[in-house]
């Protein structure tokens, strides 16, 4: 979900990437073999380029505050959000850029049914193992937290220290408030999901879903793309953006509607943890509103050819302005009608926005609460 990013200090890498895994998951149509995601981690972590320089001492004592921040934030996350219910409250995992990939790897793994062990030849998933370590190592730079629903009973809560540090660091902010403020964020996601259940599998039926390959003719997978390239030399840009944009033009209606509906969640669920971080106030973080500004501002600011076009293809302008409009709609549908009706849209998947709604809210107010 994410809303959220990962951080390795220069002397430790705190946490060594430790992981609770589940279950093996059984493997789902389609995607079955297509990574080699053990070869995906390898590949990320040879790739990855170091954190931030910190002593051990600093290193220390951030994994430690994050730890503690993790749990400080639950308080807070309940009260605001006013989603309350009795899961317990697992310790959060402060990983370096290594343990993230190698926790985000497991987790597509076990999503998506597409482990190494595929049973289909030896080199089947290799290349695409490869590309997909390459994509990580550079996600891993730019990843604050992450809550995994996927791993472990409680689901995991992963909190990159380098990047954190890096970060406030560069924000010029305070440490322990921008610690907490990004807790905050993750906690929430780990709300959400402990609060209404069912979110889990609506994702894992959705990711099924856009793995299922089917009989279609290569030629119309083919005419669509053409249109799809034909529509971005008119102006005509897919919401999506990136690699994210071509594959959804590529794809069949059901492929199509399923990854529509993982973006609009995505939306929701990544503006409704930032509505939180920020509605917490100063009372709970003194330099809330410094911190969003400075935040704010971060997200603007040009990056190198490199990092702008890596940006552009993997969609993730797109993806913060995603995030943007989810915040607007949670924002204007709180001051609306307030957090108790609010919260109507975690009843199931009939409660989610719709596309349409994202940016007219009072579309979603008009027909979920009458």
């Amino acid at each position: 979900m994410t809303g959220p990013e990962h951080h390795s200090a220069h002397a430790d890498q705190p946490g060594g990437g430790e992981l609770l895994v589940s279950e093996p998951r059984k493997k789902g149509p389609g995607l079955t073999g297509s990574v080699d995601w053990n070869l995906a981690a390898r590949t990320g972590a040879a790739l990855v380029p170091a954190g931030p320089r910190v002593t051990r001492y600093s290193a220390e004592q951030a994994v430690l505050e994050l730890a503690e921040a993790s749990k400080r934030a639950e308080g807070p996350v309940r009260e605001v959000s006013r989603l309350i219910d009795d899961s317990p409250v697992p310790d959060a995992r402060v990983v370096d850029r290594p343990g993230w990939i190698q926790a985000a790897a497991d987790s597509m793994a076990q999503l998506t049914g597409t482990g190494a062990e595929s049973g289909q030849g030896r080199f089947v998933g290799k290349p695409a193992g490869v590309q997909a370590g390459a994509m990580l190592a550079f996600l891993s730079t730019a990843i604050l937290g992450q809550y995994d629903p996927f791993s472990g009973p409680d689901g995991t809560l992963l909190l990159v220290a380098p990047n954190i540090m890096a970060v406030e660091r560069a924000l010029g902010v305070p440490p322990s408030d921008f610690r907490l403020w990004v807790c905050l964020h993750e906690v929430t996601h780990r709300v959400q999901f402990s609060s209404a259940p069912w979110l889990a599998e609506y994702m894992r039926t959705n990711v099924d879903t856009l793995g299922e390959v089917g009989d279609e003719p290569l030629a119309d997978m083919l005419g669509r793309l053409v249109e799809a390239v034909r529509d971005r030399r008119r102006g005509i840009e897919d919401p999506a953006g990136g690699v994210i944009g071509l594959l959804r033009a590529t794809q069949p209606e059901a492929q199509r509607d399923a990854l529509d509906r993982l973006l609009m969640l995505g939306t929701l669920l990544e503006g409704h943890a930032d509505h939180i971080m920020d509605a917490v106030g100063p009372a709970v973080v003194p330099s809330v509103t410094r911190i969003r500004a400075a935040f704010d501002q971060r997200r603007k600011r040009p990056a190198n050819p490199v990092q702008r076009l890596l940006r552009a293809l993997l969609g993730m302008d797109a993806k913060i302005a995603q995030y943007v409009r989810g915040k607007k709609f949670v924002d204007e549908v709180v001051a609306t009608v307030g957090m108790d009706a609010f919260n109507t849209v975690w009843t199931d998947s009939e409660t989610l926005p719709r596309t349409d709604e994202i940016n007219d809210p009072q579309r979603w107010v008009t027909r979920v609460l009458g």
